[in-house]
């Protein structure tokens, strides 16, 4: 099996309940906000800031630094709060992976993990009109139109993305895999993610 999946997603699109099921599926530990606990402890930061600022687009502003973390100037190095989250991200990451299988959902692990032959990236996105359907069912209604909230969240993991990466957020070139979970759904997701892993290990 291939050791290590990464799911990158559209908000709204299933991909981190795709990704628990995955893990559950090929019996292997999943990892979302466990990484945010894991930064935390070993940072200081406030799981808040790490569960917003690693994922979407960066602050950088001097308050954001002194109302998110707890140590001392020095201990990030002139750094600024987000890249030095980055940092701390992708070490725990790559510690994750050398650990044995798993799989990763978000957090630019496909980037962080790409010269690995022993991953498999996939990228779950949905049309709109699914995606704005599902976030309201899953996640309640807010002040905000659907479409809004679609819009702000995947223009912010595209600009965090594009930032740490250089990369395209969501291109295909990028993935192994891009899966529409709103044609194919959940379910059928789960079992092409976990029947090609299989299939890697096998060949």
């Amino acid at each position: 099996m291939a050791k290590i999946v990464t799911i990158s997603r559209e908000f709204g699109s299933g991909g981190r309940t795709i990704g628990k099921a995955v893990a559950q599926k090929l019996g292997v530990p999943y990892y979302d906000k466990a990484l945010i606990k894991q930064v935390a402890e070993e940072t200081g930061f406030d799981p808040a800031y790490i569960e917003n600022a690693g994922e979407y687009a960066q602050e950088k502003s001097i308050f954001s630094y002194f109302t998110s973390f707890a140590g001392s100037t020095g201990v990030m190095g002139g750094m600024s709060a987000s890249d030095f989250l980055w940092c701390m991200q992708r070490k725990v990451i790559l510690d994750k992976a050398e650990e044995g299988p798993c799989v990763i959902v978000g957090r630019c692990a496909d980037f962080i993990l790409k010269d690995r032959t022993d991953a498999l990236h996939v990228f779950i996105h949905a049309d709109p009109a699914f995606r704005a359907d599902r976030i309201v069912r899953v996640y309640g209604e807010s002040e905000r139109s659907p479409a809004q909230r679609l819009k702000d969240k995947d223009g912010r993991r595209s600009v965090n993305y594009k930032h740490f990466t250089g990369r395209e957020w969501g291109a295909s070139r990028n993935y192994h895999l891009c899966l529409d979970s709103g044609v194919l759904g959940i379910d059928r997701c789960v079992e092409l993610i976990a029947e090609l892993a299989a299939e890697q290990a096998e060949g």
